[in-house]
Parts: C-alpha cells; structure tokens; sequence
C-alpha cells in the first residue's frame, strides 16, 4: 500500500501518521520527491481500513499495490534513485561507464587498462578477482591477490571499483570496494542477497540469464528488505534458442523497467552478446533507449587474454565506442 500526502503536510503530522502505521505492524518507507511526498508501507497491510486513511486531512490518495516487489516499485518511490559511488553518479540523468577486463591477470594488466580507459571517459573500472566458470578447468580469477591488484589501480586512477562476489563468506574481503557485482548466476542465491543487504555497499545486480524482470526485481527487493536500497541494475542478456550470440541482449527491459522501477539500470553488451564486434551496436542502441549507463570489457591484448577474450574490445576500440556514445547521448537528450 502507498499513501501519497498532500503538500503543506508538516514534519509532525507526518510523524504522527508514520508511528500509527508502524503500530499497525507494517514498516514504512518514505519517499520525498520534489512535489509529493510517497509512504509506502511494507509488511500486512490487509488490517489498514483504505477508507479510513483516505479521509485523513493529510492524506491525497491511497493506493494498494499488487505487484510482490515493494521497495523497488517506481509507485514507492516515484523519482528516479541517483546512486552515488565516489564521486560518480549514476541515474536520474547521469550516464556511468564501467569498463575493465573480465578477469585480473596481472599488476601491469590492471594498472594499464585502468589508465586506459579512464582517459577514454570511463567513470568506473571493473575487473573479476573471483570468477565463475562453466568448467572447472578454467582459470578461476586471482582470488584476494586480485582484489589487492584492483585497489592498486583504484590507487593510481582514482575509478571507483566494480569487481563480483561469489560467496557470503568473502564479504571481509570486499570492504574496501565500492561496487560489489552480483553475477548472473547468484541473482537467486537469496542467502548471499540477505547478506548484502545488510550492508551499504552499493550492490550491481546482474539480471540471471534464465530470469524475468520479474525475477530480477524481486531479487533486488532482498537486497533492499535488509536495509540497503543502492542498487543498480544491469542487464547481461538472456539465454534463448539463437546460437550466432552468447545470449540475447534485450533492450526492451530498459523502458520497461523504467515503468517498473526507480532503479538505476545499466547494460553489459559483452556478455550479452560474447563477440567484439557487436559491442560498439549494441553499446550505442542501450544509450538510444535510455540505460543509465554501460558496462564494457576491455582487454589490453583480447587475443591472449585468460577470460572472455573473443567478447572484449582493445582500449582503441573501447575509446572510438565511448566517442559514438557520447554523441546518441547528445542526440536522445
């Protein structure tokens, strides 16, 4: 249920109504845009009589919502949620670029990307210490060396770092990192996303590949039952029946979700789509269609790299691709 009150509404009244409700056993979340002020309330709300709230003096409207996912709904919070990491925004009209290679090979592999591709315009730099992979035999990531060597190009640069976690148990590890990435695989480790909600890190949640927006945005109502509400979302592509691509990008989650949820959504065109060369297409159509931002894999040497190499761009190529995308920006603006 959401309560929208009306404008003039003092700080007491407010207060009053709030501490009613909560005496009603629901939690409530307030929203303050710039024009109304939102209370939605979490929790049974079958017991609160919709009659009697409407005719409070303070009260404009009462709305009950059916959708499962309550936090995350735009009816909750009816502007858009500006995350900020270190400096860098991201949503309500802030375009984020994270970019990095898939996995951390080595100290002068970070070091180089990461200066690469911030003077290319990346505002985040993102690199795998832990990774999952299909087969066992793969190269797994640098583990906490890894972590180690990214903080080290967060040192030299002065990027926020995007790096994946894999498993509650690691979260000490991840301290000193501004963006904890929930892959595909783990968007419905529930236990993992209780655990992150208890933190305030900002959290990227990765639509899984088999999963509805549906789905997803329940997963990111986890994260934000526990407390923690910086969330952006990024979606990677889903698994269809076409084999030419990794998996299907589908941009049509963009607006979509834009109705759905005031959650900033950015979106991975190398993972959904595993070729280099559609990238750059893929990367300019997210920018048309509104994403709030990009998250591209950049390789000093993709030829030889140990993770994703055929789906990553030089840093030559990923500054030609930032250059296109800054003029869609200017275009759809």
């Amino acid at each position: 249920m959401i309560t929208v009150l009306k404008s003039g509404v003092t700080t007491e009244q407010r207060a009053k109504l709030i501490e009613w409700f909560e005496e009603q056993g629901v939690k409530v979340h307030v929203s303050e845009g710039e024009y109304q002020t939102v209370l939605g309330l979490v929790g049974d709300t079958s017991k609160i009589d919709e009659d009697l709230v409407s005719a409070l003096s303070i009260v404009e409207t009462v709305k009950r919502i059916s959708e499962p996912f309550k936090n995350a709904n735009r009816k909750f919070h009816p502007d858009n949620t500006i995350i900020e990491v270190g400096g860098t925004k991201v949503g309500g009209g802030n375009f984020a670029i994270i970019a990095g290679p898939c996995s951390i090979e080595s100290r002068e592999q970070i070091i180089e990307v990461a200066n690469d591709v911030k003077k290319s315009g990346a505002t985040m730099l993102r690199g795998g210490a832990f990774k999952p992979r299909t087969s066992p035999y793969d190269f797994q990531g640098m583990k906490g060396e890894g972590l180690e060597l990214l903080l080290e190009a967060k040192k030299a640069t002065g990027l926020p770092i995007v790096t994946e976690i894999m498993n509650a148990n690691h979260l000490p590890l991840f301290e000193d990192v501004d963006v904890i990435q929930v892959g595909a695989r783990n968007m419905q480790n529930f236990e993992l996303l209780k655990e992150l909600g208890k933190t305030n890190k900002t959290i990227l949640l990765k639509r899984g590949l088999a999963n509805t927006m549906k789905d997803w945005l329940m997963s990111a109502e986890y994260i934000m039952a526990g407390g923690n509400e910086n969330i952006i979302l990024c979606e990677r592509g889903i698994r269809t029946f076409e084999t030419y691509t990794r998996n299907t990008l589908d941009l049509s989650a963009i607006p979509m979700l834009r109705s759905l949820t005031h959650l900033p959504i950015v979106v991975d065109p190398s993972h959904a789509t595993g070729v280099a060369a559609l990238v750059e297409p893929m990367a300019l159509a997210a920018a048309a269609a509104g994403a709030d931002g990009l998250m591209i894999e950049v390789h000093n040497n993709p030829q030889k790299a140990l993770c994703d190499g055929p789906q990553s761009l030089t840093p030559e190529q990923f500054d030609h691709v930032v250059r296109r995308v800054n003029k869609v920006l200017e275009a759809v603006r």
